[in-house]
C-alpha cells in the first residue's frame, strides 16, 4: 500500500514561523509533512501564485500568531485542506463558521500556552501573599534596617485565601500548581459543580463571596460578552483593603474606571498583565503606582516557551499523518466559552 504524505502549508504574521520552529522542529516538519518552511502565507485573500498554489494542495494548515481568516473564500481555494493545527492558544480570529461547515478539522496549542500564563500567576500569588511589591518599594526608600517581621506582620502564604475566577485552562493549571502549598483556593465558575470544584482542588463560591472571602483573586476567565466588566465596582467593593487582583486574562473582563480609584487610594493592590486598553495611555497612573505591577502582556508563551507551542503543533500533526484524532480538538460548541 503506497502512503501518501499529507501536504502543509504554514499560516501566520511575518516573522513569527522563524521564531516558532527550531532547526531541530524544522526537520521533523519537513519529515512528517510535504511543505516548504520558508513558504509563510502571512494572508490568504489575495495570495501570491506561490501561495496560491500551496494552498490549493494544502491537506493541512499550520498556524499561529497573526494567521489570516479562513474566509469561505479562502476555504474555496483550498479544496484538499482537512485540518488545521494551531501552534497558539486562541483559533477565533481565524477559524470562521466556515470552517466548520466544511467539517475541517481543528486543533489548539491552547493547553501548551496555559503553562507559563500558571507559572506567571503563581508566582504573582506566592508574591502578592508575603506583600513582596510593597516590601521592595519600602526598602528602596528607607535603605536602613528595619523591622520588618512586624511591618508585615498578617502577610504570608500560610491558609491565605486564594480566589480563582474562572475555571478555563489557564485557571485549572494554576489550581493544579497551587496543590502543594498551605493556601486555601476558592473557584467561580457557572460551569462547574461543587464536586468538580472539590476534585479540582478548590471550594466553589459565588463571585461576590470569592471576592469577600479572598486576599487574592486571579482572572482566568473567557472574553466574551457576558464577561465584560466581570469584576465590576460592586466585587471591588467587596474585596478587603490590602487584597492584590491578578489579571492575565482580557482587560475587559475588569472595570477598569472602577478599579483604578481603588489601587490610586492604595486600597488594593494589582497585578496586570492585560489591560483595557491593552497599552495604558501614557499619562496613566498605572505606571507609577507602586502598589501595581504592570507588565506587558508577557505572562504568555515567549522566548524559548514558544518552542514548547511547536512541539505540541508536531505532535498533532503526527497523529494526524498517524490517522489518528487530536489530542486537543477545538469544537464549535466549545469556542462559546472558551477565548
Amino acid at each position: 500500500m503506497t502512503i501518501t504524505t499529507p501536504t502543509a502549508l504554514l499560516a501566520m504574521g511575518p516573522g513569527i514561523a522563524d521564531r516558532l520552529f527550531t532547526p531541530v522542529q524544522r526537520e521533523r516538519l519537513t519529515a512528517l509533512v510535504d511543505t516548504d518552511p520558508a513558504l509563510v502565507a502571512h494572508q490568504l485573500a489575495d495570495p501570491s501564485p506561490e501561495v496560491a498554489a500551496a494552498l490549493a494542495g494544502a491537506e493541512l494548515l499550520i498556524t499561529c500568531w497573526g494567521a489570516p481568516p479562513l474566509t469561505p473564500g479562502v476555504l474555496a481555494a483550498a479544496p484538499r485542506l482537512r485540518a488545521v493545527v494551531h501552534a497558539a492558544g486562541s483559533v477565533k480570529h481565524h477559524i470562521t463558521p466556515a470552517c466548520w461547515e466544511r467539517g475541517i478539522q481543528v486543533t489548539s496549542a491552547a493547553g501548551a500556552n496555559a503553562l507559563p500564563v500558571a507559572e506567571y500567576t503563581l508566582a504573582a500569588i506566592l508574591f502578592a501573599g508575603k506583600n513582596v511589591l510593597g516590601a521592595a518599594h519600602r526598602y528602596r526608600r528607607l535603605r536602613a534596617p528595619h523591622d520588618w517581621r512586624a511591618e508585615l506582620d498578617g502577610h504570608g502564604n500560610y491558609r491565605r485565601c486564594v480566589g480563582i475566577v474562572g475555571a478555563s485552562r489557564i485557571g485549572r493549571r494554576v489550581i493544579e500548581l497551587l496543590r502543594p502549598f498551605d493556601l486555601d483556593v476558592l473557584l467561580f465558575d457557572p460551569y462547574v459543580d461543587a464536586g468538580a470544584a472539590a476534585r479540582l482542588g478548590a471550594a466553589k463560591t459565588g463571585l461576590d463571596e470569592l471576592c469577600a472571602r479572598s486576599r487574592i483573586v486571579s482572572v482566568h476567565a473567557p472574553e466574551l460578552p457576558a464577561t465584560r466588566h466581570l469584576i465590576g465596582a460592586s466585587q471591588l467593593a467587596a474585596m478587603a483593603d490590602g487584597t492584590t487582583l491578578i489579571n492575565t486574562a482580557r482587560g475587559s473582563l475588569i472595570d477598569g474606571d472602577a478599579l483604578l480609584p481603588e489601587l490610586v487610594s492604595g486600597r488594593l493592590n494589582a497585578v496586570l498583565d492585560v489591560t483595557e486598553p491593552e497599552v495604558p495611555p501614557p499619562g496613566s497612573p498605572l505606571y507609577e503606582l507602586e502598589n501595581v505591577l504592570l507588565t506587558p502582556h508577557v505572562a504568555g508563551s515567549l522566548g524559548d516557551e514558544i518552542h514548547r507551542m511547536g512541539d505540541f503543533a508536531l505532535e498533532e500533526i503526527a497523529r494526524y499523518v498517524d490517522g489518528l484524532p487530536f489530542t486537543d480538538p477545538v469544537t464549535p460548541d466549545e469556542l462559546t466559552r472558551r477565548a
